[in-house]
C-alpha cells in the first residue's frame, strides 16, 4: 500500500539528511507561512482573527499551568503559533493526481477518506499532511482536499459544460510542475529550488476575481449547488479558509462577537470538556466578494467582464484534542447521532443553546479525564518514563516483564498509577466529516439564510456504495490513502517502546 509514495518519501528524507537539498519539513513550514501572509492580505479580517486566536492562547497558557506542562511533554507547544490548515476544492482526476505530487514535495501525503455527499455536499476529500511526530511537530501545516463529484449533477448539458469550462483551466504554473519532476527524479530540491518552488505553488492558491464563465453559467451551477460554482467557476483552487488552532475555542467564539467578527452559530464537534477530544471548530461568516465575470457577447460589460459577487471563503479556528480510537470514535459517532436526534432539527442559531444543553448532557456518558479514557481505550496516548518514582527497579522489572510478554493492560495501567509512567493525549491530526460538512453548508448558504439548499439533497449510503466512492477517489488520486487510526496505533507503539527501552536501561543501571 503506497509503495511508490513510500519510495518518494524515503528517497526525499535521505537525500534531505546531507547539506544537498532542503528538507521538505523547511519547504512546508515555508510555504505555509507565505500561505498565511497572502490570505491575511486577501482577508483582512483572519488577521484580526489570528490576533484574537494569539491572545487566548497567551491567556491560556498564563492561567492553566497544567495545559503548558502537557504541551511542553508533548512538543505540541512549539508548533501551537504556527499551526494552520487550510482547504481546497478541486474539479477533475488529473488536478488531484497533480495536487498530491505538490504536497509530496513539502512531506505532506493524503490521510483519511471523507465522503460529504450524506451531508448534501457533492465532494469527497482527503487531508494532506505530515504522517509522522516529528515532522508534524516541526510544521503542523495540513490542507483538506475535495475532488468535486460532477457525477452528481442531474442535468446533463450543465454536466458537459462544467467538464469543458473545467478542461480549459490550468491551475499550476509550468515552473511549479518542472519542480515537481525534479523533485521526484532527484529526489528533493536545493534551497534554492525549495524557495522558488514555494513562491510558484502558492499561485495555485491565489484567489481570483475575474473568472472565466459567465454570470449566467455561474448562476446555473449555483442553482445546482454552491460548491459546484465555487470550483467551476473560478481559475484555480483558491484557499477557501485558514484555520489557526486555539486552546479555548469558547472564548475565541465569544471574543469575535465582541470585537463586531460575525461568527457562525454552532461551534461544531464534541462539546467543551476538561479532556478535548477529537476536534471542535468553528469560522467567521463568509465573505461577499465582488466577481467580474466572462462577458464575451459585449452588452453591459466593463472591459469584457459584468459584475456580480461570490461568497465562500471565511476564516475558521479549531481546538484539537485527543485522538480517539476505534472503540472511541465509536462512542463519539453514537453520542452525537443521539443528541442530534433528541434536537430534532439542524443546529442553528434559534435552537444553539439547546443544542449545547443536549450536547452536554449526552456526552457525561464520554469519559472526561484522561486516566479514564486509556484504561477504557477510548483514545491514544504518548507513554513517558518517570525515573523518580518510589517503585522499587525489581518492582518495575516484573511490571515491565508482564506488560511486555503477556501484552497485560493491568500491569500497564499499575506502572501508571504508581507514577511511573506518564501518559500524555496524542493530538487529532485530522478532520470530521460531520464538522467539515457543518462547516461548508453553514457559510455556502448564509446569503440564503438556509444551510440546506441544495438540489442534490442528503442521501443515505451503503457500505459498499462508499466503498466505490473511495476506490474512484483513489483512483484519480494515483494511490490509496493512510488510514488515520493505524498512524495512531503506530504512534502509541511506538512510544510505548520507547518508554520500555528507557526503563529497561534504568532497571539495568540499579540492577548492577
Amino acid at each position: 500500500m503506497n509503495s511508490a509514495m513510500n519510495s518518494a518519501m524515503n528517497n526525499a528524507m535521505n537525500n534531505a539528511m546531507n547539506n544537498e537539498f532542503m528538507s521538505s519539513n523547511d519547504i512546508r513550514h515555508e510555504f505555509s507561512v507565505a500561505m498565511s501572509a497572502m490570505y491575511q492580505k486577501e482577508v483582512p479580517l483572519y488577521g484580526d482573527l489570528i490576533d484574537l486566536v494569539t491572545e487566548v492562547n497567551s491567556e491560556v497558557l498564563d492561567s492553566q499551568p497544567d495545559i503548558k506542562a502537557q504541551l511542553e511533554h508533548t512538543g505540541d507547544i512549539d508548533r501551537l503559533s504556527m499551526e494552520r490548515h487550510g482547504a481546497i476544492r478541486l474539479g477533475t482526476a488529473d488536478e488531484l493526481s497533480m495536487i498530491r505530487r505538490l504536497f509530496a514535495v513539502m512531506g505532506m501525503y493524503p490521510v483519511g477518506y471523507y465522503d460529504l455527499v450524506p451531508a448534501g455536499v457533492p465532494v469527497h476529500s482527503t487531508a494532506f499532511r505530515a504522517i509522522d511526530s516529528s515532522s508534524l511537530n516541526k510544521s503542523p501545516f495540513r490542507v483538506f482536499t475535495s475532488l468535486l463529484r460532477l457525477d452528481l449533477i442531474g442535468n446533463k448539458a450543465l454536466k458537459q459544460e462544467a467538464t469543458a469550462a473545467l478542461a480549459n483551466r490550468h491551475i499550476f504554473t509550468d515552473k511549479a510542475i518542472n519542480l515537481i519532476e525534479h523533485f521526484e527524479t532527484q529526489g528533493g530540491l536545493t534551497t534554492a529550488e525549495g524557495k522558488n518552488f514555494v513562491l510558484e505553488a502558492l499561485e495555485t492558491f491565489r484567489w481570483h476575481d475575474k473568472t472565466p464563465i459567465s454570470k449566467e453559467l455561474y448562476g446555473r451551477l449555483s442553482s445546482q449547488h454552491g460548491f459546484i460554482a465555487d470550483v467551476v467557476g473560478f481559475r484555480g483552487p483558491h484557499i477557501n479558509h485558514l484555520t489557526p488552532r486555539t486552546l479555548d475555542i469558547d472564548a475565541v467564539q465569544q471574543g469575535m462577537q465582541t470585537r463586531g467578527i460575525p461568527p457562525k452559530a454552532i461551534i461544531e464537534g464534541p462539546p467543551r470538556r476538561a479532556c478535548p477530544i477529537l476536534l471542535r471548530q468553528t469560522s467567521f461568516k463568509a465573505l461577499k466578494e465582488a466577481v467580474n465575470f466572462e462577458n464575451k457577447a459585449g452588452s453591459s460589460e466593463i472591459n469584457g467582464f459584468e459584475q456580480g459577487h461570490h461568497t465562500a471563503r471565511f476564516g475558521e479556528i479549531e481546538q484539537r484534542g485527543v485522538a480517539l480510537t476505534s472503540k472511541g470514535r465509536a462512542l463519539y459517532d453514537k453520542l452525537l447521532s443521539d443528541a442530534r436526534s433528541q434536537l430534532n432539527a439542524s443546529p442553528n442559531e434559534d435552537n444553539a443553546a439547546e443544542y449545547y444543553q443536549i450536547l452536554e448532557k449526552t456526552f457525561e456518558a464520554f469519559p472526561d479525564d484522561y486516566q479514564s479514557l486509556h484504561e477504557a481505550e477510548l483514545a491514544y496516548f504518548y507513554y513517558e518514563f518517570i525515573d523518580n518514582s518510589n517503585a522499587s527497579p525489581k518492582a518495575i522489572d516484573l511490571a515491565v516483564t508482564d506488560a511486555k510478554l503477556n501484552d497485560s493492560k493491568q500491569a500497564l495501567t499499575n506502572l501508571i498509577s504508581q507514577g511511573v509512567i506518564r501518559i500524555e493525549p496524542i493530538v487529532y491530526e485530522d478532520f470530521l466529516p460531520v464538522s467539515a460538512a457543518g462547516i461548508f453548508q453553514s457559510n455556502l448558504y448564509q446569503d440564503k439564510g438556509d444551510d440546506s439548499e441544495s438540489s442534490l439533497g442528503s442521501s443515505s449510503q451503503d457500505n459498499s456504495e462508499r466503498n466505490s466512492s473511495q476506490q474512484a477517489f483513489e483512483q484519480a488520486l494515483g494511490t490509496s490513502v493512510y488510514d488515520e487510526l493505524t498512524l495512531y496505533e503506530n504512534m502509541q507503539s511506538q512510544s510505548l517502546n520507547s518508554c520500555f527501552f528507557a526503563m529497561k536501561k534504568y532497571i539495568d543501571s540499579k540492577l548492577i
